[in-house]
Formats: C-alpha cells, sequence, structure tokens
C-alpha cells in the first residue's frame, strides 16, 4: 500500500491576522445584504473570527501556563 504524504507549506500571516481578514470580509459582505437571516449568519461568523483571534493571541502569551 502506498503512503499517502500530506502536501505543506508554511504560512505567510500569521492565524491572528487571517482571522482578522475574514472577519473583516464576512462585514463587508454582510453591510450589502439585506437584513434577514443571510446577514446575522455572517455577522455571527465575523463576531467568531474574532473570538477565535484573541483566544489564539491569548493562548500564545508566555505567561499563559497550561492546567496542570
Amino acid at each position: 500500500m502506498e503512503k499517502k504524504t500530506r502536501r505543506r507549506f508554511k504560512q505567510t500571516v500569521s492565524l491572528e491576522d487571517r482571522l482578522a481578514q475574514e472577519a473583516q470580509r464576512l462585514r463587508k459582505q454582510a453591510q450589502g445584504t439585506p437584513q434577514g437571516i443571510q446577514r446575522e449568519r455572517l455577522i455571527r461568523r465575523a463576531r467568531q473570527l474574532d473570538t477565535a483571534s484573541r483566544l489564539s493571541q491569548w493562548m500564545s502569551l508566555s505567561s499563559v501556563r497550561p492546567p496542570v
């Protein structure tokens, strides 16, 4: 059986920056969307990405220690 190898590449933009860019893109898309469920979903997803970015930043702090 042939072993499959994963294609790997080095990210040039940090995770926090990618999350922020996607959140910004979703907010811009929401501005052009009429009031309704789709717009609310876009805004909610943007908020989730902001939260993920803040959590990632918090976890990368050297003063934060994992639970024992």
